[in-house]
């Protein structure tokens, strides 16, 4: 008996073709974020929290597995060696993020908060690469849902408080619009050389500043945060996918910038006033990957 639907129905063929040739083409032609940067939209459910609580959250594993496995290389740039990751380490990550996921997160004072979401997102995220491993780039797990999605971000990977959650429900549903700081940017991790490192130690409440501080100045004085050439402004992609985070003009994103601006970028910039150019680097944060310092893949 024919199939009911495919050799069958070739109208209906031609059209499934036709817009997977679309797909195609826009993945091929159209940068990937913008497609898919997802605006700062608060879930009410995570804004709650309790200011009086004094429960703490403890992220000794997470700590000792990035002093493990945190490779930092003489560009500046941290890589994991995730080929040698063992299969006790691999368990004692995945205990790690399975401890992060019983816990009511609701009854922890923002700082706890605070903390609690930018390592989970980086736990799962690296968890995520080692399930998938070896691939060359985060965006190739192509395991989120919709005909025009790339990549992981809205796979739901993780559950907390009978939600399912995904990686874009963690930044731009509860991180981004409760705590509205754009040193997030500069925290959580996407697995990709272009991204700033992912911290060589857990994110703790009592060191949250001095942390997103010194992630802040690492990335803009490294040339795949910001680099000026020929007179002209050249940013990381982040700067343009999340601009509104950093200020409404080129002038706001780059006074943002001018504050952590080491002294020899800081004087490139004194006549500078607007961005030339942006890009990304997307290959994985893998021991032996070379960075791409000029401009990065789309």
């Amino acid at each position: 008996m024919k199939s009911p639907v495919f050799p069958a129905n070739a109208p209906l063929s031609a059209a499934f073709g036709a817009l997977a040739a679309i797909a195609a083409y826009i993945a091929l032609f159209l940068p990937v974020a913008a497609l898919a940067a997802p605006k700062a939209e608060l879930w009410p459910l995570w804004d709650k929290h309790m200011p009086q609580s004094t429960a703490q959250i403890d992220h000794t594993p997470w700590d000792r597995w990035l002093k493990q496995h945190i490779v930092p290389g003489k560009d500046g740039i941290n890589r994991i060696s995730y080929a040698t990751v063992t299969p006790e380490a691999r368990a004692e990550l995945r205990d790690y993020i399975d401890g992060l996921q019983r816990i009511d997160i609701a009854h922890y004072a923002r700082a706890q908060q605070f903390a609690y979401w930018v390592n989970l997102y980086n736990a799962a995220t690296v968890a995520l690469i080692l399930a998938h491993y070896p691939v060359e780039s985060i965006r190739d797990i192509d395991i989120s849902p919709g005909f025009f999605s790339r990549g992981p971000w809205d796979a739901k990977l993780l559950q907390v408080s009978g939600e399912a959650l995904s990686l874009n429900d963690i930044e731009h549903r509860i991180l981004r619009p409760v705590w509205r700081d754009p040193r997030i940017h500069y925290a959580v991790n996407c697995a990709s050389i272009g991204c700033p490192n992912l911290a060589a130690s857990a994110y703790r409440p009592d060191h949250m500043e001095q942390m997103l501080e010194h992630a802040a100045h690492a990335f803009v004085n490294h040339p795949r945060g910001v680099h000026v050439r020929g007179g002209k402004l050249h940013l990381s992609s982040i700067y343009d996918w999340y601009g509104s985070d950093f200020g409404a003009t080129d002038q706001d994103i780059i006074a943002h910038i001018r504050r952590y601006a080491a002294p020899p970028l800081a004087a490139e910039l004194a006549a500078i006033h607007r961005i030339s150019d942006t890009g990304y680097d997307w290959r994985l944060n893998e021991v032996a990957t070379p960075p791409n310092m000029i401009k990065g893949a789309p």
